[in-house]
């Protein structure tokens, strides 16, 4: 029987399937160019975008972003990676007691999706209180709304190597299949310097996918000119 063609939205589908029971987290820890890189890189992350969220605003942008946040949202498998270990991620690679000198748009914001991130909260807040040796102000609340930032914003340190994009483009014929992409989640992580290709091949090779196509992939990262 010939194979089918290896595509990027078949691996990602077999990925979100394996973990079809993953969470999403909502955090702003200033500008979150960053935060998607760091935590796409994370394994047990399934996927990232950033946008605003925490404000009233209706239809916000990042020239209008009224009232709102720049935030990330991390889809994640509790299976692998933790809510706790989220939050450890979050309040330790940021300061959240700091001045925000455009009003909210760089707060440290939390929005929790039910009871159980509350209580996690509840619990490393106060652990992390205790580490920061002060009281933490991060804006907490339940989660409420969401709202994409533009394109450009998406996979930012990615997008500052057009080579490699270019590279990339028969894998990632749409700007949503890239928004969405867990690869290319890991492939921005990597560019802002978060962990090496060698640590990265050896997560690939245990992803939910078939051999052909993890090779695949380690393929396409070792073969990348940036």
């Amino acid at each position: 029987m010939e194979e089918e063609p290896f595509t990027i939205q078949w691996a990602e589908q077999k990925i979100e399937h394996h973990s079809k029971k993953y969470e999403t987290a909502t955090f702003g820890m200033g500008c979150f160019w960053g935060p998607e890189a760091r935590f796409g890189s994370l394994p047990g992350v399934v996927r990232t975008r950033v946008g605003f969220a925490g404000g009233t605003t209706l239809s916000p942008t990042y020239r209008n972003m009224g009232d709102h946040t720049e935030t990330v949202e991390v889809d994640f498998d509790p299976a692998i990676l933790s809510y706790e270990d989220m939050l450890l991620h979050f309040w330790r690679n940021h300061y959240p007691n700091r001045d925000n000198y455009k009003g909210r748009q760089y707060i440290s914001l939390l929005r929790y999706h039910n009871s159980r991130q509350k209580a996690a909260i509840d619990k490393i807040k106060k652990q992390m209180e205790k580490e920061l040796g002060e009281t933490i102000e991060t804006d907490i609340a339940p989660f409420t709304s969401f709202t994409l930032a533009e394109e450009r914003h998406q996979k930012y340190y990615l997008k500052r190597y057009p080579k490699a994009l270019d590279q990339l483009e028969d894998l990632y014929p749409t700007a949503n299949l890239l928004v969405n992409s867990t690869f290319a989640a890991r492939l921005n992580g990597f560019v802002k310097g978060y962990g090496t290709r060698e640590e990265l091949k050896e997560e690939i090779a245990g992803w939910p996918i078939d051999e052909q196509h993890r090779q695949f992939l380690i393929e396409v990262l070792f073969r990348i000119k940036w």
